[in-house]
């Protein structure tokens, strides 16, 4: 899963960027909105987290121009504790979720879990196939009741393939989904992993489809 981060503070960004890489998100920075503005038209983001009061384009009208191009990506809006009016604005403007600041970065991550299930049409934190389980809370999958240790670009592939399970998922959706901008893309890469998905899970729940793409099989 890949998310969006539009924040100018220096630090907060950074402690963003950090929580949401080790929650196993592959994470964009964007210090100022003309700069997230371009990345929300030509890259594709499971999620963002807005900050409104950011330079060269407020969040507001930032969020607003996204919407009325289409851009559909859950957006959570970061917000100044006891701007209400912000919080109404942001909401009329587009945004799925607003947290005021300072706030928890568990609370946070909880909620950007909850936005990406939702627009994936998975409201239970845990995402099952079968036998195989994919905590978003824990970041853990078990097989069995087995813990699989996956990497961070496995734990991806196969969490973006759990999130649309029973959808075919061309190879260039999942690379612009797992990787982050500034990654060298190979698109090949995907096959390896897959590849070693079905090593580590059993080959039955991960189907290719001929020209397509792959499939996660919803009751394999």
């Amino acid at each position: 899963m890949r998310v969006l981060v539009v924040e100018d503070e220096v630090s907060l960004a950074k402690q963003l960027v950090t929580a949401l890489r080790h929650a196993g998100y592959a994470v964009d920075h964007a210090a100022e909105g003309e700069r997230a503005d371009l990345l929300g038209h030509d890259e594709h983001y499971d999620a963002v987290v807005l900050d409104l009061g950011i330079p060269k384009m407020d969040g507001l009208t930032l969020l607003r121009r996204w919407r009325e191009a289409g851009q559909n990506m859950p957006v959570l809006v970061l917000t100044a504790r006891g701007s209400w009016h912000e919080k109404v604005l942001g909401i009329d403007s587009g945004a799925d979720d607003y947290m005021a600041k300072p706030f928890r970065m568990e609370e946070l991550l909880a909620r950007l879990r909850a936005l990406i299930r939702r627009s994936s049409g998975q409201l239970n934190p845990e995402l099952r196939c079968g036998p195989l389980v994919l905590d978003t809370r824990a970041g853990k999958v078990t097989l069995d009741r087995e813990e699989v240790r996956l990497t961070s670009h496995e734990f991806r592939v196969l969490s973006y393939l759990m999130h649309h399970k029973e959808r075919i998922v061309s190879q260039g959706e999942l690379t612009e989904h797992i990787y982050s901008q500034d990654f060298d893309r190979d698109s090949n890469t995907v096959e390896v992993f897959i590849a070693r998905l079905r090593r580590k899970l059993g080959s039955s729940f991960i189907e290719t489809v001929r020209g397509l793409g792959y499939r996660m099989k919803a009751g394999s």
